[in-house]
């Protein structure tokens, strides 16, 4: 008779199981999404000339059909991006962020910190507590500003349906030039030596009263956390999706080319600044903001204004701004604000100048 059988083997195999299970399951998945996806383009045209029957080649036509097309394949695409990333965050929770960026070099850290800040969860309301756990675990000031700046600038949603949307090319571009801004921005922040800046509260909080016990997951778990991830990002941001696709309808259809060539155009020196100045004041997330992006591209605007207009929506929101009060003084406020506005003007003059 064995008596050295595993108690634990019916568990392992029935987890095992399960895993097979939802990787079947997410395959067909996969299919059916593509199935749909790839047939958007026909079944928006025939909505709009056929069943809705508007002139095709009108001005009201061309915006219905951005419309209609653009509603169902922005939300497809988050939905897959959401959960493919909502499954890559399980593996970094902030006390792993917070732990591997302690005791880092500054510009060793500058870099490590900016590329987990694209797949570390983030939001406005997570940067008090996130920003509390580095200053208490004794990461450098200018190491914790790049992981805040990356965290939304080079945001990995954003990352997703701009290469869904627009391509490899620009979407590399927006990667590579966020992270150049995230880096550098907080390297010159640490070389300013702004601690004092800090709010007391900050430096007397204890590093107990912001961490939270860590999990131990199954891939069943991290499948059923990138379902959630889906329904609460999904569930917030819809709103501003559906706004944001109306907005880049509206320029599709009813703006002319030249008048965007005019004001976000290459020929004028203020364009990239204008850009910026409209983008900040704007409340939207990265989904929402994108259709309005691929829309300005399709009406002549300059890749490097459109790129100082997206970043400064998303790195430099009021409602971030706001929040970060919490724990910062006015003066690094004022220097946070203008050293990513410096390295934002910088990516829109480059850009409009070689491309």
């Amino acid at each position: 008779m064995n008596t050295n059988t595993d108690p634990t083997e019916p568990i392992k195999k029935k987890a095992n199981s399960e895993t097979i299970l939802y990787f079947f399951m997410g395959l067909a998945g996969v299919v059916l999404w593509w199935l749909i996806y790839s047939r958007l383009a026909g079944l928006s045209q025939w909505l709009t000339y056929n069943l809705l029957s508007i002139q095709q080649g009108s001005h009201l036509g061309d915006s219905i059909e951005f419309f209609i097309y653009d509603t169902p394949k922005v939300m497809m695409l988050l939905f897959l991006v959401v959960f493919g990333v909502g499954i890559i965050r399980s593996f970094f929770t902030p006390e792993k962020t917070r732990a591997l960026l302690s005791g880092k070099s500054e510009f060793a850290g500058n870099i490590l910190a900016a590329f987990l800040g694209i797949v570390t969860p983030f939001c406005s309301c997570s940067a008090v507590p996130l920003f509390i756990g580095f200053v208490t675990a004794g990461v450098p000031l200018g190491v914790t500003f790049s992981f805040l700046i990356a965290a939304p600038m080079v945001n990995e949603i954003a990352l997703g349906l701009l290469y869904g949307l627009l391509g490899w090319k620009i979407a590399a571009i927006y990667l590579g030039t966020g992270l150049f801004i995230a880096i550098s921005a907080g390297w010159i922040i640490g070389r300013l030596k702004l601690e004092n800046h800090i709010e007391g509260w900050v430096t007397q909080t204890n590093i107990a009263d912001v961490e939270v016990e860590e999990e131990k997951l199954t891939w069943k778990d991290r499948f059923v956390y990138g379902w959630d991830a889906v329904k609460e990002i999904i569930g917030r941001v819809w709103i501003y999706v559906i706004l944001g696709i109306a907005v880049g309808a509206g320029i599709h259809g009813f703006v002319p080319e030249g008048v965007m060539a005019a004001i976000m155009g290459k020929g004028s020196w203020w364009s990239v600044p204008v850009s910026v100045l409209i983008g900040v004041p704007m409340y939207s997330n990265a989904a929402g903001v994108i259709p309005v992006v691929e829309a300005l591209l399709g009406k002549g605007a300059a890749l490097g204004s459109v790129l100082a207009f997206m970043m400064s929506v998303i790195a430099l929101s009021l409602p971030e701004i706001v929040i970060l009060r919490k724990v910062l003084k006015p003066r690094l406020i004022a220097v946070f604000v203008g050293v990513v506005a410096c390295g934002i003007l910088f990516v829109g003059y480059l850009f409009n100048m070689i491309l």
